[in-house]
């Protein structure tokens, strides 16, 4: 059975960090990425990262954030720094066939892949 479980959401305040995980069971050569969804707003790409390493990242967050992945443990990783009040939202970690780019389309990507149950990250002002 397919999982993705997100860990290393919380509370913090603006200018701080965190770190989030996600442990899959998805096969090795998906692309995987984070989602994120504010009350009221729909769900929104950040990141992709294919198997080899290639990157991408929505504008919000590029500089700010960095998606990596150890492909040895199946994890996926976003460190996330500057962290404002506007970064507050369910995050939640994916994988998908195909390019990472993907990413920019949340739904497509769920539709043809998967989407874990998502981890609350709060930043204060």
């Amino acid at each position: 059975q397919v999982q993705l479980v997100e860990s290393g959401g919380g509370s913090v305040q603006s200018g701080g960090s965190l770190r989030l995980s996600c442990a899959a069971s998805t096969p090795a050569y998906f692309s995987m990425g984070w989602f994120r969804q504010a009350p009221g707003k729909e769900r929104e790409g950040i990141a992709g990262i294919e198997t080899k390493g290639y990157t991408t990242y929505a504008e919000s967050v590029k500089g700010r954030f960095t998606i990596s992945r150890d492909n040895t443990k199946n994890t996926l990783y976003l460190q996330m720094n500057s962290l404002k009040p506007e970064d507050t939202a369910i995050y939640y970690c994916a994988a998908w066939p195909g390019s990472a780019e993907l990413f920019r389309s949340p739904r497509d990507a769920s539709e043809f892949g998967y989407v874990g149950q998502g981890t609350q990250v709060t930043v204060s002002s």
